[in-house]
């Protein structure tokens, strides 16, 4: 632990002294778009800022062929060149301490629908009642940049650490982080320890489920409208697979009962619908039909059990119905490939960690799990400790997200706290 209470009492005070920086920090990138693949012109702001500071600053641009040899991989769909690359600032430590990696992730996930939003828009960075809004506000910016200040209020302090500190700001991370933490890591930017601050309430995150995400094709019989009874509709069809994967999301919930995830959002596992894509055109039966999904799962699940739930789900809606037997739908797993991610809270990273966030916080943060998949999955694949904890946020993925700000502070004094011991100073 930091042997000079006092010091940590110095850390405390700079990152309340220079709190409003910050936040002004965060609403310059909150108004520049990042959408995922389309980080590039934020990507550039994060490295500009990272020279700012005097850090070994590098734009890493991911390669495809590299990361096809790694088994986490999966396609991801979005090309990989110069315009959005990832950013990584290297602070070299000045002894034999240990290291650190915070990450955080540059992209963020649509704003649509823009009318929906009511604090000032997607971009807007408004302040107001003590919490930040803006798509990206809590859903990541606010703590890559908590990353930044815990760093430069070290160094600002001349507490330099012993150990290398390393901060990465990834793109794709929402859509699977293949491009972003795992290239980076499998390219050598690693360290002894990864901490990632996304939005968890300043809880300790050490789980996340399996996620996959699968589609449903179904193909009908087009005619005129005005001799619809001639055609077969591809929209009833896939509705009755719709109903039927609906009922096995809930029967899935009541037979994958896992107390440790269930304690974060009241599930264990969840099957959600995400897109339902039908017809081309009003006078027409539609020909075809289509449903995206994602679907979770415990660790104590198999993917190959789960794949099986599904399948037979569909199954049951095929055997009852004469075209669908004839014309058998089409299941394709497509995108996120997402293994379930553990790590032990009893190991001395997290045990540490927890100790110094007890003493900056005044309460011991909870050990908790994931309902989302984590970049802190791809840790175990390099020998590397991971675990996530930022600041308290809300409307994650929807119109009028926000960050709370006091906790953005808090999740910043924690981070700088902890770099000062884990890498010491």
């Amino acid at each position: 632990m930091i042997q000079d209470r006092h010091v940590q009492e110095e850390i405390l005070r700079e990152i309340d002294r220079t709190a409003d920086e910050l936040f002004a920090m965060i609403q310059e990138l909150v108004r520049i778009p990042s959408v995922v693949g389309e980080e590039g012109r934020a990507q550039e702001w994060v490295f500009n800022l990272y020279k700012t500071l005097g850090l070994e600053a590098v734009k890493f641009v991911p390669r495809k062929e590299d990361l096809l040899q790694h088994p986490a991989y999966f396609e991801i769909g979005f090309p990989y060149n110069e315009s959005r690359p990832n950013v990584i600032g290297i602070c070299r430590g000045k002894g034999n301490g240990r290291s650190l990696l915070l990450n955080g992730h540059i992209d963020v996930v649509s704003p649509e629908p823009l009318e929906a939003w009511y604090e000032g828009g997607p971009w807007s960075g408004k302040i107001e009642g003590g919490r930040l809004y803006g798509r990206g506000s809590a859903d990541m910016k606010s703590g890559l940049l908590a990353n930044f200040f815990a760093l430069r209020t070290l160094l600002i302090l001349g507490l330099k650490p012993k150990g290398t500190v390393l901060l990465q700001s990834v793109i794709e991370e929402e859509a699977g982080g293949c491009g972003g933490t795992l290239a980076c890591l499998q390219a050598g930017y690693k360290a002894d320890a990864m901490i990632i601050p996304e939005p968890f309430d300043l809880r300790i995150i050490t789980a996340h489920p399996g996620i996959r995400y699968f589609r449903v094709k179904v193909i009908g019989k087009t005619a005129h409208a005005g001799q619809s009874h001639l055609g077969v509709n591809a929209i009833g069809k896939l509705a009755r697979i719709y109903d039927r994967l609906m009922e096995l999301d809930l029967e899935r919930a009541k037979r994958h009962r896992n107390p440790f995830f269930e304690a974060s959002s009241g599930r264990s596992c969840n099957l959600n619908i995400g897109t339902f894509k039908a017809g081309d055109w009003v006078s027409t039966v539609a020909g075809a039909a289509q449903l995206e999904a994602r679907i979770s799962y415990l660790p104590e699940e198999t993917e190959q059990s789960m794949r099986r739930e599904v399948e037979e789900a569909v199954s049951e809606v095929v055997a009852k119905d004469p075209w669908l037997k004839e014309h058998p739908p089409v299941i394709e797993w497509f995108g996120w490939d997402a293994k379930p991610w553990t790590e032990d809270p009893e190991i001395p990273l997290i045990r540490r960690f927890e100790k110094v966030a007890s003493e900056v916080l005044t309460f011991t943060p909870e050990i908790a799990a994931s309902h989302a998949g984590l970049d802190t999955r791809f840790g175990p694949y390099f020998a590397m400790p991971s675990f996530t904890f930022g600041p308290r946020g809300g409307l994650l993925h929807t119109s009028n997200e926000y960050v709370d700000l006091d906790s953005v502070l808090q999740t910043t004094k924690v981070l700088a706290a902890f770099m000062a011991d884990w890498c010491e100073i």
